[in-house]
């Protein structure tokens, strides 16, 4: 996991490299609205990378991590499905549903069943690199869906631009990257960690949770603000010295968010003295974004090491597999 992890700026370029080379169908139809599917380590990057086109899309982008698809989905609808291996049953089953609806359907894989539906049905697939943990492949899906967007012209092609800055940038900032992981590791070790994000880093606080969950085999949950202000802050009033609290800052929250964050980070700390507060550095929303991906993704590594424990290990997923095999 280690060397996958460390690999993160490469396979940015890589899959930056793959984004040149595709050439997609002409829809027939003007698109209304944009379905997401995918589930896990191959779904994150569909809510990541729909906060970071929120303030230039015109049109709806909607997660969905089920085997149906919206009752909404027609001959209007863009639907990407993206499933590392190609054979998560949620996905290609929602494939096989948008596609008796009449939507225009893309897959992003490494092959599979996805890749098969694809291609008898004349549906683009963007083929990645397999081989590797879906949670340790995200720059694949993650680019191919911002290359997807630009392609359709529904966003600016600079995206694509400063995404391979952000490669070198967090190439740059491996060694504080690396440094503030351990801090987060150690932080979260023997407690149930919480992380906050802003409204825009949602998506990051998510990919954390999962990345503890996966590779730190460990309970994390995860909430945005403004929104944990409204519910979850209640939570604390009596102190829990079993979590410990995460906040993942950034320099683009609007003032009222930012006061809101100031507050609720001191209003935590009275209740526990396990708080810790990293700033995402870099020039724009997908500098900041990867260089937060890169950390929370060491700082899960460095935790599966404290604890002595395999991160690549998913027995528990595999044995789910094999029972839901048997219906």
């Amino acid at each position: 996991m280690d060397k996958l992890i460390e690999s993160f700026p490469t396979q940015i370029i890589e899959s930056l490299n793959i984004a040149r080379q595709v050439h997609l169908n002409t829809p027939k139809n003007k698109f209304s609205q944009i379905v997401i599917c995918g589930m896990g380590g191959s779904g994150i990057g569909g809510k990541i990378a729909s906060q970071w086109i929120v303030d230039e899309i015109n049109i709806p982008v909607i997660l969905h991590a089920d085997y149906d698809i919206p009752q909404f989905v027609s001959e209007h609808s863009l639907v990407i499905c993206s499933s590392y291996s190609g054979n998560t049953e949620e996905t290609t089953s929602a494939a096989s549903a948008a596609h008796k609806k009449g939507a225009h359907i893309i897959g992003i894989c490494s092959g599979g069943k996805l890749k098969t539906f694809c291609e008898e049905n004349g549906f683009d697939c963007i083929i990645v690199p397999g081989g590797k943990p879906p949670r340790a492949a995200l720059a694949y899906s993650l680019i191919q869906l911002i290359n997807i967007f630009s392609k359709f012209e529904l966003i600016d092609k600079s995206r694509l631009i400063e995404i391979e800055n952000a490669s070198s940038f967090i190439l740059n900032e491996q060694a504080n990257i690396k440094k503030e992981g351990k801090e987060i590791a150690s932080l979260l070790h023997g407690k149930v960690g919480v992380v906050y994000a802003g409204p825009f880093y949602e998506g990051i606080a998510v990919r954390a949770r999962q990345q503890f969950n996966e590779n730190s085999k460990t309970l994390v949950l995860s909430h945005a603000i403004p929104e944990m202000n409204h519910n979850e802050i209640l939570g604390w009033e009596g102190g829990d010295n079993r979590f410990a609290t995460l906040f993942l800052n950034s320099s683009d929250l609007d003032e009222r968010n930012a006061a809101r964050f100031a507050f609720t980070k001191k209003f935590i700390s009275s209740k526990t003295p396990f708080v810790m507060e990293v700033h995402a550095k870099g020039a724009n929303r997908i500098e900041r974004s990867l260089y937060l991906i890169h950390m929370v993704d060491w700082a899960s590594y460095y935790l599966a090491e404290q604890k002595n424990i395999d991160a690549v290990d998913i027995t528990v997923i595999e044995a789910l597999k094999k029972e839901l095999s048997k219906i």
